[in-house]
């Protein structure tokens, strides 16, 4: 079990929705806090509640911004502590259809959504390595990041990439031999104004100055009416708090939030599986080999693994 008291945590998109649960949760446990935003007046709000709590520094950042994530870490470290929790949690969502793909999105959805989680993996994990503490790096993905759904493509590419960068880097730290562990928090579905935070998000990097009245209201219309899909039946985004610091303590490779995505992670399961080739002696060779290949990568690097025979 992983003592989470007296540790700095660092939170991305920590002003509102899962972010300040998860802000809240830590807080309760006796970690500081360094919290991001890109909402200032939400971040200044965020800072003035958990500073009744704990330590905390607040910074407003963009997750896109490298220079910007290197500044705002330093910054973080000297007023509230070394790192040592790393919890990847701004991002974007909301259904998008066919017709609304542009490359302007696919950069700003991918952009905030994996390369923000991208960008704190690489400020953060190379200083706790370095110091040889225990850490953790939480990355919120969604439940559709585990089996897509189709609702909207661009969403579910970026989430589906935070979930497989996460099961990854997780086994190649513990492969070589390093203290830190890695969630991917899941969430269905929650309560958050993620509906309107996005779109305006959305319409900051592709307007649409051509937009009909009719278009406007449709997009208007469906604002409404996943808002109120979200708060009618979502779980209140401070109890994905308390899962999230479950998981960190007990070094658990997922934090799921509901049961939302278990049918369609039936299906796509057993499409896989009914896609698997019957087994051959070429099977076997290779189970053998990476069998082998995982024990070397934990023995350190004593010697290269060879091509199989």
């Amino acid at each position: 079990m992983l003592e989470l008291a007296g540790r700095t945590a660092f939170i991305t998109g920590a002003a509102q929705g899962i972010g300040l649960g998860i802000a809240r949760a830590f807080a309760r446990e006796g970690v500081g806090l360094a919290i991001t935003d890109i909402d200032q007046e939400a971040l200044d709000k965020a800072e003035a509640e958990l500073s009744a709590l704990t330590t905390v520094a607040a910074f407003r950042l963009d997750v896109r911004d490298r220079a910007a994530f290197a500044s705002v870490a330093d910054a973080a470290e000297a007023r509230v502590g070394p790192v040592t929790l790393l919890v990847n949690n701004a991002g974007i969502g909301g259904p998008l259809s066919i017709a609304e793909m542009s490359y302007e999105l696919w950069d700003l959805y991918l952009g905030i959504n994996i390369g923000g989680v991208i960008n704190g993996i690489q400020t953060f994990l190379p200083r706790i390595i370095a110091r040889g503490e225990a850490g953790h790096v939480v990355n919120t993905a969604s439940a559709v990041g585990l089996a897509p759904a189709g609702g909207s493509t661009i969403y579910e590419t970026s989430k589906t990439a935070v979930v497989g960068l996460s099961e990854s880097l997780g086994k190649q730290l513990a492969l070589e031999g390093h203290p830190v562990g890695v969630t991917v928090l899941c969430p269905g579905v929650v309560a958050t104004n993620l509906a309107a935070t996005s779109r305006t998000a959305r319409d900051g990097a592709a307007p649409r100055p051509e937009a009909s009245a009719e278009e406007r209201e449709r997009d208007e219309r469906r604002e409404r009416d996943e808002t109120s899909f979200l708060r009618n039946l979502g779980m209140d985004p401070d109890a994905a708090g308390p899962m999230v610091v479950a998981a960190v303590k007990a070094g658990a490779p997922y934090a799921i939030t509901d049961r939302s995505a278990a049918g369609q992670l039936t299906q796509r399961a057993k499409a896989l599986f009914s896609a698997l080739p019957p087994a051959t002696e070429l099977d076997h060779k290779l189970d053998v080999f990476m069998a082998a290949q995982r024990r070397r990568m934990a023995q350190g690097p004593a010697g290269e693994a060879g091509p199989p025979r």
